[in-house]
């Protein structure tokens, strides 16, 4: 008896009751969170049954328990990274990242995990042990330990150190059966029912023991169907079944057998001296000639990008600046280059002898080789955005992942692109290659337009024609990306019908009500298949997107349609280490909290998933709700490598339902910030007593929702009563001149900021001028106000015209960067009346204040002095800033006049405060968290440093998190002029 695919709505009500019997941990079985877990990074979606969090090892074997008896499928899930589909299915899916996640012991070169901690985060635990977790897939900042081990995982240096099951001392599974013990070496002399199973996986092996030879791929990359091969190796060297090691056959399991509740790991010391050479070609089949006579240097890594993906990586606002680093061919771009790296224990001229055997190699190929680790680590950047970079490319063709996971010998890699690229032409396409040549790996993506049906039947005709190639160069179509929907329909193909039916016997052993994972690997479609269950199909065709009159133009991601198909599912944003998307994630490890999760609740609220009409849903509560904890930071717009922009998205779904529905209070008062501070700046001191009194705080927390615990922004004499408008000479015969925009905070809260940026500016010799000029509108579209943003900006830019038009002024100055990011990036986007030519005009001429002062330093009229600072400086750069320019643009000047050893830039994300959201009382708390994540912890540590921070809001989250003030970077130079 086999598991059931559905659970019927009639049957919800109990499933629910009875799953809060059997596990601690939560569960949700709404249609919005099924959806959510619909996808991962592949092509498909598969509505699941629902989806549990257990909290430990007990709540696993609960859940697998009562799904075994009660024949409901279920799916153990990590961060849900996979490309062929074996994260999707019609199952209850156990999502073990939120909350399995702790590192339980580490001793030596071993450590004991739980499935749901990421690759990084476990490096980053053993950093200080000098030890690492070495396998290391392009997603190792959000690929789970446990969904390494279930697709056999590998990575860019698989060439030394293997796969994920070279690297697993022991797995503590869960069985159907509710049996709960590890697989490792001596497992079965410890345990009964261990080794009652390792004996009949021998006599499985035993009976296929001649086509387990004949027909398993002899690769060193390998990961189509179950790891029999493993368990004769043992077998064939006299291993008994009492001592017999089954970790191995766990490994690219892809869930079907077992749940895994804890692995042992063998951990490798990190490498003390290494290097990056990178190799440039003028074509790929050069590149592939130059794999072979590399391998003979010994490097750790050898990995390819081709032309396709250099040029999606030039479309990427992040990536783009680490294209520097890869040297010219003939005073071109490469159209192909291979990474090489070498490692040494010993000293750095051991990696300095490598390099020079691989020059003596590769004569006549430019190659410039790295050691410092800025370079290093901006071109693995860029090497593990590859995959979803792709999803990038304009066009309706992308390269799709189907064929992607080929492995063959690396002495027969040039045949198999050569004929890999007849193959693609006969069918009307072209492809993009990258990845691992070291191991005969490369990752081939086909162009392919799901939207037609001629390019689905090529899709399946490739993928067919490509594994039958793989296989005649000694290779395999599964090299590490695993079967799944997309490959195991050609498993039969590879292998034959006797060695499929001992996976069928393999499975039924551990699994013989089929309740794990079903369908994978044992019981794949037939071909046809490929092209069954693909998201692009839940899409209904009569939800017509271009009908829709959208507040921000969407040209630059083809189309309002193309932005909400943009997110590819790769994950990127729930990494928690650097960079800073996407802050609630990391606050609340919860999959709708990332932007993979509003990506997708966007997507099916939009395309008609959650209506029975099909047509776009603007008031949807579930994405409402997924929504709600987006700080519309716009570290995705840059971050995510196919620029998946969510605060845009955000505010464009927002602004639709108040067109429909009516703006409520808190976001009308939120939105016209500007006017409130303005009238509180009319008698500030008054203002500010009033707003100390408990009673008015009451009041604003029950009419707008603020936080008893936040403190309210102090009123300051504005800005225009204390400087006026400025534009007086001084002295020079033509005296350049340099606006200075008013900003909502700095004007009417923070004028010290004005003052201090007027004392800058006259000292680098420029006129400043300080317009009444209106606002940005950047509260007004945080807030959804889109209508009365684009009406704001039209008149703000009606008033600042003449100054961006007029060539003797040097800049516009901005003291706020949401600001700045909104004259450089939403102006530039939102469907406003003011010509295209002036907006972008006045984003070429707008600079952060120190930024322009730093940038221009040689240029200034008159040079100002400064005198010595004495004491460490801290900054922490607001999140537009980081995003769009980076926060050296504030980081320069600070280390000009301090001197750059006395500047720490502290690696933190997002403060937690972004405007009104920190100040909510539903958002207080995820604000407060996501300030402890990287920003408090710097600040409470160095008591002695002064804190800079150019964002209004950034500096009042120090205030109320860690007690500290921290100023302006311009208030600080200021305070250093002579």
């Amino acid at each position: 008896m086999m598991a059931r695919l559905a659970v019927w709505d009639s049957e919800m009500e109990k499933l629910s009751g009875d799953l809060g019997r059997v596990l601690k941990g939560s569960y949700k079985l709404d249609g919005h969170h099924r959806l959510l877990y619909a996808t991962d990074a592949s092509l498909y979606q598969v509505l699941p049954i629902g989806v549990v969090f257990p909290e430990d090892a007990e709540d696993v074997r609960g859940v697998l328990s009562y799904c075994n008896a009660n024949r409901i499928g279920v799916l153990p899930r990590g961060g849900g990274t996979s490309l062929a589909g074996q994260c999707t299915n019609k199952a209850l899916v156990m999502d073990l990242s939120p909350k399995m996640r702790r590192v339980l012991s580490v001793d030596g070169d071993r450590c004991v995990v739980e499935p749901g901690i990421t690759v990084e985060e476990l490096n980053r635990h053993l950093m200080k042990t000098g030890m690492l977790f070495a396998p290391d897939p392009a997603t190792v900042a959000q690929a789970s330990i446990g969904g390494c081990i279930g697709n056999n995982a590998a990575g860019a240096r698989s060439i030394r150190y293997g796969r994920t099951s070279e690297n697993v001392a022991g797995v503590e599974v869960v069985l159907t059966s509710g049996h709960r013990f590890w697989l490792e070496p001596g497992a079965g002399r410890r345990d009964p029912a261990a080794g009652n199973l390792a004996r009949s996986v021998m006599g499985i092996c035993a009976k296929y023991a001649e086509l387990i030879r004949e027909r398993f791929p002899k690769t060193i990359r390998r990961n189509a169907g179950y790891g029999l091969d493993l368990v004769l190796a043992q077998m064939d060297r006299g291993v008994s079944a009492e001592d017999l090691d089954l970790s191995g056959l766990i490994c690219g399991s892809e869930g079907t057998l077992a749940a895994v509740v804890a692995a042992k790991l063998k951990l490798h010391p990190v490498p003390k001296y290494k290097s990056l050479a990178i190799a440039s070609f003028r074509n790929l089949e050069e590149c592939l000639d130059a794999v072979n006579p590399i391998l003979t240097t010994n490097p750790s890594a050898v990995e390819l990008l081709d032309d396709v993906v250099l040029e999606a990586a030039a479309g990427n606002t992040q990536c783009r600046e680490y294209l520097k680093w890869l040297p010219e061919v003939e005073g071109k771009s490469p159209a192909a280059v291979l990474y090489i790296e070498y490692t040494s224990a010993v000293s750095q001229a051991e990696v300095e002898e490598s390099f020079g055997k691989l020059m003596e190699r590769v004569p006549g190929v430019r190659v410039v080789n790295y050691t410092d680790g800025k370079a290093m680590g901006d071109l693995w950047a860029l090497r593990k955005a590859g995959e979803p970079l792709l999803h990038g490319l304009s066009g309706h063709r992308k390269p799709h992942t189907f064929v992607e996971d080929n492995a063959v010998p690396v002495e027969n890699l040039p045949r198999f692109v050569a004929e890999f690229k007849k193959i693609v032409a006969r069918h009307g396409t072209k492809a993009a290659y990258y990845a691992h040549a070291s191991v005969g790996v490369l990752h081939v993506r086909p162009l392919i337009d799901l939207h037609d049906e001629k390019d689905l039947v090529a899709m399946r005709g490739i993928a067919v024609e490509v594994a039958d190639l793989a296989r005649e160069c000694g290779g395999v179509m599964s090299g590490e990306h695993g079967d799944g929907r997309v490959r195991g329909p050609l498993l039969e193909r590879f292998y034959g019908k006797e060695l499929m039916g001992a996976f069928r016997e393999l499975k039924n052993l551990f699994d013989p009500a089929g309740v794990l994972n079903p369908g994978n690997i044992v019981t794949p479609g037939a071909v046809e298949t490929i092209t069954q269950n693909l998201r692009i199909n839940a899409i209904e065709e009569k939800a017509d997107l271009s009908k829709i009159e959208t507040y921000y133009s969407y040209e630059d991601q083809e189309g309002f349609r193309g932005a909400l198909e943009a997110c590819n599912g790769a994950g990127v944003c729930r990494k928690t280490a650097v960079g800073t998307m996407c802050p609630s994630y990391r606050a609340t490890l919860d999959e709708r909290h990332a932007t993979r999760g509003r990506g997708n609740a966007l997507r099916t609220a939009l395309t008609g998933q959650v209506s029975e009409s099909g047509e776009p849903v603007w008031d949807d509560a579930g994405t409402m709700e997924t929504l709600d904890l987006c700080l519309s930071c716009k570290a995705c717009k840059s971050e995510c490598p196919t620029n998946v922009d969510v605060a845009r998205l955000k505010a464009e779904y927002t602004a639709q339902r108040y067109a429909r529905k009516g703006v409520p209070l808190a976001a009308r008062v939120f939105g016209n910030v500007r006017t409130l501070n303005r009238m509180g700046a009319m008698m500030p001191g008054v203002a500010n007593w009033v707003n100390r009194l408990s009673v008015v705080r009451s009041v604003v927390g029950r009419v707008l929702g603020v936080a008893k615990e936040r403190s309210i922004p102090a009123f300051s004499r504005s800005l225009y009563k204390r400087v006026g408008p400025r534009a007086k000479a001084l002295g020079l015969a033509v005296s350049p001149r340099v606006v200075l925009f008013g900003d909502c905070f700095v004007t009417y809260n923070e004028s010290d900021i004005g003052v201090a940026a007027v004392k800058v500016l006259e000292g680098c010799g420029y006129e400043v001028v300080v317009p009444r000029s209106g606002c940005c509108g950047r509260a007004m579209m945080s807030t959804g106000l889109l209508a009365d943003a684009i009406r704001t900006a039209e008149g703000t830019i009606a008033q600042l015209r003449e100054y961006i038009e007029d060539p003797n002024v040097a800049a516009v100055v901005v003291a706020e960067p949401s600001c700045l990011s909104a004259f450089k990036d939403d102006w530039l986007q939102l469907k406003m009346g003011t010509p295209m030519e002036l907006r972008k005009k006045l984003a070429g001429k707008a600079y952060l204040i120190e930024e322009f002062v730093e940038k221009f330093w040689e240029g200034h009229p008159k040079r100002p002095v400064f005198k010595k600072a004495d004491g460490a400086v801290m900054l922490h750069g607001h999140c537009h800033q980081k995003a769009l320019w980076g926060d050296g643009t504030s980081a320069g000047l600070l280390k000009r006049v301090a001197g750059g050893e006395n500047v720490t830039v502290i690696p933190s994300g997002c403060c937690g405060m972004a405007g009104a959201f920190g100040y909510t009382q539903g958002h207080y708390e995820v604000s407060m968290k996501i300030g402890e994540l990287s920003l408090f912890g710097p600040i409470r540590g160095n008591k002695e440093a002064e804190i800079c921070a150019p964002g209004t809001s950034c500096r009042h989250q120090i205030h109320d998190g860690t007690g500290r003030k921290s100023v302006h970077p311009i208030e600080w130079v200021a305070g250093r002029m002579e």
